[in-house]
């Protein structure tokens, strides 16, 4: 349940990082300065937004690392379990074919 907020959250947040970039550029094109001013301001946000997806973008990556060596993890501890379940699903197999 809370990786479906956490999923919620940064959707939410590139949402608003893009809308404020937007906004921002549509303001600073708008704005009474000249384009050399306009220009830098412009790139000063796009720096910022890179910065702040790059940021996300390592987040994902470390959650999705995380997760991969949890499931390994677990599939380690339950390596006998899962065995043992193999081999039985194996025998009622072979038995049901020995009857017929």
């Amino acid at each position: 349940m809370s990786q479906d907020h956490s999923h919620g959250f940064g959707m939410t947040f590139l949402a608003f990082t893009i809308g404020a970039a937007i906004g921002g550029g549509l303001a600073l094109l708008t704005a009474p300065r000249s384009g050399a001013e306009t220009r830098k301001k412009l790139h000063g946000m796009v720096d910022e937004t890179r910065g702040k997806l790059n940021e996300m973008t390592e987040d994902a990556e470390n959650r999705i690392k995380k997760a991969v060596q949890d499931g390994r993890d677990t599939l380690e501890e339950n390596a006998d379990l899962i065995k043992a379940a193999l081999k039985a699903g194996k025998e009622a197999i072979n038995a049901e074919k020995a009857k017929h």
